[in-house]
């Protein structure tokens, strides 16, 4: 049992967590918490965060653990992720790493980059070129500055290229040369990659139904409680799909069909990159 792991990615409404429940209660295993989202206390319901009685049998792992009001880093996860990973495999559970962010999974296969911290004024200044020049000519930009680039993310992949873009500035040194020069800490564990394929017009069936679920289940309510909250902007649960969206509804902007529609394209162009990491 020691020394393997499962992997369950795929794109967002793909049903993964509940294949992954089905597959821990038949092979003995726990899940272990692998969306950058779902680990805030705060949204439940716009995360699409598994419910109490779903997160106890069997174990879940990471899910709701962080406020809001806190930095949470790709590294932080790491590290609580090979703890819960060690807890598992003491118990003789199967660890089922299951959501979809595909950088959480790269760092269980390829380890996490040693990449010097980048300055808030260089990340600054990248976001506010990025905003200027629209996606397509700042990707252009990225690819003459880092060549390396263009067959590893795509033009659309916004906060991808963003990082690219303030790496290369900062270190004078291609992102995936820093990449190139790690190790993961799961290398000598037997890792088990399933990926969810669905087909494109049941995925867009299935975004729709959960973002008209959201919406029932008080996703504008616990906007507004995130709100009285007054956090920094530049914290990552300000990302989360439906927030800025739900606050142009709550100021007016748009109407709540026009809402719930960008809710709805904004998570079809999310789950489109999420198949990259296939």
């Amino acid at each position: 049992m020691s020394k393997k792991i499962i992997l369950l990615a795929g794109p967002t409404a793909s049903g993964k967590s509940k294949l992954a429940i089905q597959l821990a209660k038949k092979i003995n295993g726990e899940i272990i918490n692998a969306d950058s989202m779902q680990i805030y206390k705060e949204f439940t319901v716009l995360s699409s965060r598994p419910i109490d009685r779903e997160i106890n049998n069997p174990k879940h792992h990471l899910y709701g653990i962080i406020s809001v009001k806190k930095n949470f880093s790709a590294g932080d996860w790491l590290k609580l992720t090979k703890s819960k990973v060690k807890l598992c495999h003491s118990k003789k559970k199967l660890p089922i790493i299951v959501g979809g962010t595909g950088l959480y999974f790269n760092m269980i296969t390829r380890g996490l980059s040693k990449i010097p911290s980048i300055d808030l004024s260089t990340r600054n200044k990248v976001r506010q070129l990025f905003k200027k020049l629209g996606y397509k000519n700042f990707y252009q930009k990225l690819i003459n500055l880092d060549p390396k680039v263009k067959n590893e993310i795509l033009p659309n992949d916004s906060q991808r290229a963003q990082r690219a873009f303030e790496v290369m500035i900062k270190t004078k040194k291609s992102l995936f040369d820093w990449i190139e020069n790690t190790k993961s800490d799961f290398v000598n564990f037997e890792i088990k990659k399933i990926f969810i394929e669905v087909p494109r017009d049941m995925l867009l069936k299935n975004i729709f139904k959960r973002t008209e679920l959201m919406f029932k289940n008080g996703c504008i309510q616990e906007v507004q409680k995130f709100n009285l909250l007054k956090l920094n902007k530049s914290l990552s649960a300000n990302k989360l799909i439906g927030v800025q969206e739900i606050n142009r509804y709550l100021n007016g902007l748009i109407s709540l069909d026009e809402c719930k529609e960008h809710v709805n394209i904004k998570t079809r162009q999310y789950a489109k990159r999420q198949n990259t990491w296939a």
